[in-house]
């Protein structure tokens, strides 16, 4: 019996988790689903996962994540998709310390401390692939999304220093950048700005109004023009995953192309006034 390749995927309870877990499974993939909360993994054993537990902002979860793991496939491990992530919109100005230090310990310190537990057993087997989902706004800034640009830009940079490091093993490590993909992302953003932006005593209070505030709760609103949904992200996985010679990062969706482009040949001056109409 030929043993199925494994591999561990963050934050599956919608989107692009939800999407690469389902279809990696339907490819024969043995697909192990992590959410956050409890009732979201049993809704995804409900769909035929395997999923437990997995909150990158405690280091207990993600060590019992990965005995979870580890127990079932006999200590081995043929990818990790590192993917679970939050925003917590808001002007730079306005955003608390304990707010960016909370939104690195899930987008980044959590998605470290996963990925360093990882490296011994690919390195132990000879092989292996991590891969991390970043975005456009980890190679561009954006009004009102400093602290997941700041992220981001975290993860891009640790991610091809890794991918150096690694160059004398073959385990590969790659970035996916996914521009506007339909998912609960703009949803479970709500969260983090009720929570730490103190918007109405803010300099900018007229501008949240009629800038982010209407963005934020219109469920009404149009979608992005190029939005695409989360299988774009899982065709690139998949790519990431089975090419023989993966590339270091992949890029999906139009704006992610096109601002990867004309960030090469703007000046930033120039680049920036595209941005600040946003």
């Amino acid at each position: 019996m030929i043993k199925k390749k494994s591999i561990l995927i963050t934050g599956c309870s919608s989107g692009i988790g939800l999407d690469s877990a389902l279809t990696l499974n339907d490819h024969g993939w043995r697909v192990f689903a992590t959410c956050r909360k409890q009732k979201d993994c049993d809704e995804l054993k409900l769909q035929g996962l395997e999923s437990f537990v997995l909150d990158y902002e405690s280091t207990d979860s993600i060590a019992l994540a990965l005995e979870n793991v580890f127990r079932l496939t006999g200590g081995t491990l043929d990818a990790l998709f590192n993917n679970g992530a939050y925003a917590i919109p808001g002007a730079v100005e306005d955003l608390p310390r304990e707010a960016l230090k909370q939104n690195f310990e899930a987008n980044v310190f959590g998605w470290h401390d996963l990925i360093v537990q990882v490296i011994p057993i690919m390195r132990a087997q000879g092989y292996g692939r991590i891969i991390n989902c970043s975005s456009v706004l980890g190679f561009i800034p954006y009004p009102w999304r400093g602290s997941y640009v700041a992220t981001k830009y975290a993860i891009e940079g640790l991610t091809d220093t890794l991918r150096l490091e690694m160059s004398d093993t073959d385990i590969k490590v790659i970035l996916l950048q996914p521009g506007p993909i339909t998912s609960k992302f703009r949803l479970n953003a709500i969260n983090g700005f009720e929570r730490w932006i103190e918007w109405k005593t803010s300099a900018r209070c007229d501008q949240y109004q009629s800038k982010l505030i209407k963005r934020l709760y219109d469920s009404s609103s149009k979608k992005d023009k190029f939005e695409l949904p989360a299988s774009a992200v899982t065709k690139k996985l998949i790519r990431a995953l089975e090419d023989p010679f993966p590339k270091s990062r992949y890029l999906i969706t139009t704006p992610t192309y096109v601002a990867a482009g004309l960030k090469r040949m703007l000046p930033d001056r120039l680049f920036d006034k595209i941005l600040s109409r946003k």
